[in-house]
């Protein structure tokens, strides 16, 4: 199963505890999130408890919706995006790398969109989340 590696609802991490579970990776957390709110800096952050099931989970949003959600694994993190019809179009038009358009075009349509999660290990995939998270902002 996919989740978070902060399971207990009773516990909200705070950065000491996910610099510790992201190791490495928290420098790439920390990256991301600066983007995020260069580009949008009236937005707020949360952490989110959905449930049992996916355990906390990490979200930056602006007034009505979530920009980008960051959910902690074991040395290392996803980013995960909720995307309309006419960002999917523009992502699909870009150079971005083609395993993030496969998985946007192959992923279930809901009446939010579509949705994609990305593994972030190292700083590679850094330049195509910042494409996406801008790409959500314009959207």
């Amino acid at each position: 199963m996919d989740s978070s590696i902060f399971m207990d609802k009773s516990l909200q991490p705070d950065e000491a505890a996910l610099h510790i579970a992201l190791g490495e990776s928290f420098e790439l957390w920390k990256e991301i999130k600066e983007y995020a709110f260069s580009k949008y800096p009236k937005a707020t952050e949360e952490w989110n408890y959905p449930g049992i099931k996916y355990g906390w989970s990490f979200r930056i949003k602006d007034k009505k919706r979530a920009i980008l959600y960051l959910l902690p694994r074991e040395k290392y993190f996803k980013v995960a995006f909720v995307f309309g019809q006419k960002a999917v179009d523009q992502i699909m038009e870009s150079d971005i790398a083609q395993e993030i358009r496969t998985e946007l075009s192959n992923a279930r349509v809901y009446a939010e969109g579509r949705g994609i999660r990305i593994d972030i290990i190292d700083k590679v995939q850094l330049k195509d989340i910042f494409f996406l998270i801008d790409v959500k902002i314009s959207h």
